[in-house]
């Protein structure tokens, strides 16, 4: 696969964070970066102070570093930053790091050399997981601690993961057959300053949240049935009269995931419900408000990686080329797209919830209480819901935005942050959290149809109804139900339930 600098897609991203990919550095990225490194060589011959090259860092840029330490500056670098705290970012993160970095650096504006691409590009290529703590960046000057540890483990100084455990990186190079890294002249801080962390895992966030919210569609779709909601609300002129694309895309996956139900058949005549709760009759809305949202993020994230990040910046015009100070490291875009994201990660799972609880409210579904055919001496679903509800409570303060929060730094020569990176990493648990919620209320719903049987729902939904009954067979006495939550969770997370909405919806979320 050609690593094309400044051209990752979606699908390159999803390539690489599924491993297994081998990138190619085309040779035309070669030359480019070869004719910046040379114009970081240049100045660090020279006279003047050029920030980053032969100047301190932060607060100490005004303190001039001489010829013969100018290597010992950079290595100084990255010891002094791998200060992270916390547990390993993941396998999967971590190889979107590596890449977003080799690709970053690749666009000719950082000023290192090829060695350096190429080192990132052969850990990539063998396997190898930097040890990269999760916690201790403030998303500006970039992922500084995060980005030192995996430049660390380059340098055969610092760690990487192997089966689970932490160890030291030298032994591990020496096993791949791989030289440690040796930094030349602004090498370190290219490598530490730039966004690839926090952008790594918020991409990491976006591209798990396709498939719970297709499986969101799915489960409020079986829902509808199960309680015998009304089909209505989802005409597409209602939709198109607002104007709001989410939405209408939307309404329009409802439709066709519901097509063809017997059980809505079945009431179409008789029934004096006159609106069904906003929970059923609002889902385009509030799926489709969360899918422009989602889209914007990815917008804002698809930039980002194929951005340049670090600072001071190289630019190749005349004969000596320009290097440039300013604040591309500043993530404030990514923090801001991990909010509007975990806004809607929340209120997928939260209108979710809502669901559950109608679906075992008897008055309001007009099914057995709690789903279960002998209430009182069975509890059915009372308490999955309640498990529902701590979840989606929980994501309600995870929900709440961390890029209004900032802490100076460096003496206060940092004086305004991103926090972007932690904007970025809650998301996963926020995922977690929602996927389990749309576990709980596939199970509830799948209950639900089989009280109205010998009708049957949608051949779509119906093909969902088997798929949830092969790992989780339905409940007519109380039992563990944790066992079953956890299967039914997998299926959110799988992607069977997005490739089923793929087909019979015609829908995804992001570019293939």
């Amino acid at each position: 696969m050609q690593l094309q600098p400044g051209a990752l897609t979606f699908a390159d991203l999803r390539a690489i964070r599924a491993g297994g990919s081998v990138l190619v550095l085309p040779d035309e990225a070669r030359g480019v970066v070869r004719a910046s490194a040379a114009i970081v060589e240049r100045a660090a011959r020279g006279d003047a102070a050029v920030y980053g090259v032969n100047t301190g860092f932060g607060k100490l840029a005004t303190t001039r570093i001489p010829a013969a330490a100018l290597a010992t500056l950079q290595q100084n670098l990255i010891r002094s930053h791998c200060v992270g705290v916390g547990s390993p970012l993941p396998a999967h993160v971590v190889r979107l790091v590596v890449a977003l970095k080799a690709a970053s650096l690749a666009r000719g504006h950082s000023g290192v050399r090829e060695a350096v691409v190429d080192a990132l590009l052969r850990v990539l290529h063998a396997g190898l997981v930097p040890c990269i703590p999760a916690q201790g960046s403030v998303g500006a000057s970039g992922d500084l601690a995060p980005l030192a540890h995996l430049t660390s483990a380059l340098m055969g100084e610092g760690e990487f993961v192997v089966d689970g455990r932490v160890v030291p990186a030298g032994p591990v190079l020496d096993d791949a057959g791989l030289a440690p890294l040796i930094l030349g002249p602004k090498e370190g801080l290219a490598l530490i300053n730039g966004t690839q962390v926090s952008t790594a895992l918020a991409l990491d966030a976006l591209l798990r949240f396709e498939q719970v919210f297709c499986a969101a569609l799915v489960a409020g779709s079986l829902s509808l049935d199960a309680a015998r909601g009304s089909d209505g609300p989802f005409d597409e002129r209602i939709h198109s009269v607002r104007g709001q694309p989410g939405q209408i895309e939307a309404a329009r996956a409802y439709r066709r995931l519901l097509e063809g139900s017997a059980i809505r058949r079945s009431h179409l005549t008789g029934d004096d419900r006159v609106q069904d709760p906003y929970s059923l009759r609002c889902q385009p809305q509030v799926m489709g408000a969360c899918l422009d949202q989602a889209r914007y993020a990815a917008g804002v994230l698809l930039r980002e990686a194929n951005a340049v990040t670090d600072n001071p910046l190289v630019f190749a015009d005349g004969v000596e080329g320009t290097l440039l100070s300013g604040g591309n490291f500043h993530a404030e875009p990514v923090a801001l797209a991990a909010d509007a994201l975990a806004v809607a990660i929340a209120e997928v799972g939260a209108i979710a919830e809502r669901r559950i609880a109608m679906l075992i409210d008897t008055t309001v579904s007009r099914l057995p209480p709690f789903l279960t055919a002998d209430a009182g001496l069975n509890s059915g679903f009372m308490i999955a819901h309640v498990t529902a509800a701590a979840l989606a409570s929980e994501n309600k303060s995870l929900a709440h935005p961390a890029s209004v929060d900032s802490l100076p730094t460096s003496a206060n020569q940092e004086d305004h942050v991103s926090m972007a990176t932690f904007a970025a990493r809650r998301l996963g648990p926020m995922l977690d959290n929602t996927a389990h919620v749309i576990g709980i209320e596939l199970l509830a719903a799948a209950q639900g149809i089989e009280f109205l049987r010998p009708l049957e729902s949608s051949p779509p939904l119906e093909q969902v109804h088997a798929l949830l009954r092969s790992c989780c067979p339905s409940m007519h006495t109380d039992r563990l139900l944790a066992p079953e939550i956890a299967r039914a969770t997998a299926l959110v997370e799988d992607g069977a339930l997005a490739r089923l909405v793929q087909e019979h919806a015609g829908f995804g979320v992001f570019p293939a």
